[in-house]
């Protein structure tokens, strides 16, 4: 089946302008155009622009996602450099997650904290608390944020 843009950019929830800015950056070499140079939008494309976005959504840069969409439309002699993009990306994104976990480890901690002072009526009351008094989970957070301020 054919698509328009304004069709495809539904299908993945993205602006119409998003989907031209991919054709201007040179993401799309696969989308066909018509004789008066309207995008042509197929299904085998939709599983492409979803690949695209993934990467777009753990911060691989366009030159980098140029680069995957040229290795894909030179065929199978580019398997290798393709699985070794996704490779690379992989540890990226759990490096990536890695640090959201330690972020939401501090969020955890100063929603505790916060908690603990309304019911206390002062910010004082978590700050003197010794470590056996906080929860467990909640200990080596307060130990990493005292550090740092050192």
């Amino acid at each position: 089946m054919v698509y328009t843009i304004g069709e495809m950019a539904k299908m993945l929830d993205l602006a119409p302008s998003t989907l031209r800015y991919y054709d201007k950056e040179g993401l799309l070499p696969f989308v066909e155009r018509s004789e008066g140079g309207i995008r042509l939008f197929r299904d085998s494309d939709y599983e492409f622009l979803k690949i695209v976005e993934c990467l777009k959504k753990t911060g691989m840069q366009l030159k980098d996602i140029r680069e995957f969409i040229h290795l894909v439309m030179e065929g199978d002699s580019t398997i290798e450099a393709r699985l070794a993009l996704f490779q690379k990306q992989r540890a990226e994104v759990e490096k990536q997650i890695a640090q959201l976990q330690e972020t939401m480890e501090v969020i955890r901690f100063k929603c505790w904290y916060y908690e603990t002072a309304r019911q206390a009526g002062t910010t004082a009351v978590p700050d003197a608390m010794p470590n056996e008094a906080l929860p467990e989970g909640l200990r080596a957070v307060r130990a990493r944020l005292r550090k740092e301020m050192e």
